[in-house]
């Protein structure tokens, strides 16, 4: 149930609405806009509706939620989209982010060499692995807290926030310590007790699509983790597998306008893991931008050939600035701005 407060409900009468919520047993989920505040009441419908809300002191009306997914949904925030600071990047709406960095942590002059290639270049956050989630048992695994330092030493040369993978809710801590982002990988979308716990945290979710997830089961997940109270959930398109075996996935770009639709979510798009070949990156990049999207996630390298980790697909730190400035021309297009730290 969706309970919309006046424009002129004070937050008294805000704190009495949830106070009832919550004394039903169900939780209540506030959601502040620029004119509305709005209340999410999770649970036992029923005991929400005996509570007469309706015409109760700074109420203006009750909504149902008809979909599983509550608080994802569109109608929570009656069609406005989610807009959010991570540091001081701003995250939807008019503003499109461009998170870029290498696919897993190397060494100290690796990492730092990429995160001011990508910093000069217009990137607004760095992306980097520290614990890597890898087809084969004996393929390189990651430095894990090692990595996680390095990681914060190149956000203090660059001012960049850093999204990480949390593939373990034994390493929460020691992530969100470093991490201004969380990123969920595809195995991990529907691992639930992980989910719940990033939750609880108070850091920004990048939350990947599983390979074979529709999207209603893509919204379920973030639901785990905006049930916690971390409204900070940025719905991630990485590929998903079909028949088709000429490229690695298919980038599903029409889950943009799609998750737009049914989500307040901002939308993200991870154009290197879907093609696997950086030949591709670029077109799936821009196509990604004209779509609507509200921001990418690449892979880059300075030395690709030599990269522990899916190299082939690393964008090379040379000329990483022309395909900015062609992103930049294709989201302002699309009525977008590229997101910059302060």
């Amino acid at each position: 149930m969706m309970i919309v407060m006046k424009p002129e409900a004070t937050e008294d009468q805000i704190g009495d609405v949830v106070a009832r919520v919550s004394s039903t047993g169900c939780s209540a989920h506030v959601s502040t806009g620029e004119v509305l505040t709005v209340i999410g009441a999770i649970g036992d419908r029923e005991k929400v509706q005996a509570l007469g809300l309706e015409g109760a002191a700074g109420v203006d009306h009750l909504v149902p939620i008809l979909k599983p997914y509550k608080l994802a949904s569109s109608q929570f925030r009656k069609g406005e989209p989610s807009v959010f600071e991570v540091d001081d990047v701003r995250v939807g709406g008019d503003d499109f982010a461009l998170i870029a960095g290498p696919c897993t942590v190397e060494s100290r002059e690796q990492t730092l060499e990429i995160a001011h290639c990508v910093s000069e270049a217009g990137a607004a956050m760095l992306r980097g692995g520290a614990y890597k989630p890898r087809t084969s048992p004996y393929s390189f695994q990651g430095l894990g807290v090692e990595g996680l330092r390095l990681l914060q030493e190149a956000k203090e040369e660059t001012g960049l926030p850093i999204v990480t993978e949390l593939m373990d809710v034994r390493d929460v801590e020691d992530v969100a310590e470093v991490a201004d982002v969380i990123q969920v990988g595809a195995r991990n979308m529907q691992n639930y007790n992980l989910l719940t716990e990033i939750g609880r945290t108070n850091r920004a979710v990048l939350l990947k699509r599983g390979l074979s997830a529709t999207l209603e089961e893509l919204l379920m997940a973030a639901e785990y983790v905006l049930k916690e109270g971390n409204e900070r959930v940025m719905l991630c398109e990485r590929g998903i597998r079909t028949h088709e075996t000429a490229y690695r996935f298919t980038l599903d770009l029409l889950a943009i306008p799609a998750l737009k639709e049914m989500s307040h979510l901002p939308v993200i798009v991870d154009p290197s893991h879907a093609t696997g070949r950086r030949d591709w990156v670029r077109p799936m990049s821009m196509a990604a931008a004209a779509a609507g999207a509200d921001g990418i996630i690449v892979e880059v390298h300075n030395e690709p050939e030599a990269a522990i980790c899916d190299g082939p697909q690393a964008l090379p730190t040379e000329g990483f600035a022309d395909f900015v400035a062609q992103l930049r021309a294709v989201a302002d297009v699309a009525g977008k701005e590229l997101a910059a730290t302060a």
